[in-house]
């Protein structure tokens, strides 16, 4: 499991964009975003690089948290 901040990830549409860019990726990964707490996490089979890409991509800026 992996975890961004995403603090430019501010609403449904942002949820929506982020999912659908980092499916395109790893379409088996189980994707969790909490907006009011700009997280994103990441869990399943997926490569961590390729998933902060998409998010990159897809106009975010994703930072990696620590792994908990």
């Amino acid at each position: 499991m992996t975890s961004f901040q995403v603090n430019d990830m501010t609403c449904n549409h942002c949820v929506k964009s982020i999912t659908t860019s980092v499916h395109t990726v790893a379409p088996e990964a189980n994707i969790l975003c909490d907006v009011s707490e700009h997280i994103v996490t990441v869990s399943g089979t997926y490569d961590d690089k390729l998933v902060e890409k998409a998010i990159k991509e897809a106009g975010y800026t994703p930072v990696r948290l620590p792994a908990a």
